[in-house]
C-alpha cells in the first residue's frame, strides 16, 4: 500500500510540473500583453501630448492670445526663456512660467463664440 501511495504522489507531482510549465508561458504572455497595453494606452499618448506642448511653447510669440493652465487668458507682452508676461486687462500684466501656457487662441474665433 505504501508503494501505491508513493507512486500516486510521484504521478501527482509530475502532473503539477507539467501544468506549471504551461501556465508559466501563459502567465508570461499575459504579462507581456499587459505591458503592451500600458504602452499603447498610457505612455504613447502622454509622449505625444508632451511633444505637442513643447512645440506650442516654442511657437508662441509676443502679441499672441493664449490661455494658461489655470484658465487665465491674455496677450503676451514680453517673453524670456523661462517667463512670459500676460496682459490680462489694460495695464495689468501677470508673469507666468512659459510651461503654464495651455494653448494659443484665435481672438476672432473666441469673440464669435466658436
Amino acid at each position: 500500500m505504501s508503494t501505491l501511495q508513493s507512486l500516486s504522489s510521484v504521478l501527482s507531482a509530475a502532473t503539477e510540473k507539467q501544468n506549471s510549465g504551461g501556465s508559466f508561458v501563459v502567465t508570461l504572455l499575459f504579462m507581456g500583453a499587459i505591458g503592451a497595453a500600458m504602452y499603447f494606452l498610457m505612455i504613447r499618448p502622454q509622449r505625444r501630448r508632451l511633444k505637442e506642448t513643447q512645440e506650442l511653447q516654442r511657437a508662441i510669440e509676443v502679441e499672441d492670445y493664449v490661455i494658461t493652465n489655470s484658465g487665465l487668458c491674455g496677450y503676451i507682452k514680453r517673453m524670456t526663456s523661462e517667463f512670459i508676461w500676460l496682459e490680462i486687462d489694460d495695464s495689468v500684466e501677470v508673469r507666468f512660467s512659459r510651461s503654464a501656457i495651455l494653448r494659443k487662441i484665435d481672438p476672432q474665433l473666441e469673440i464669435e463664440g466658436e
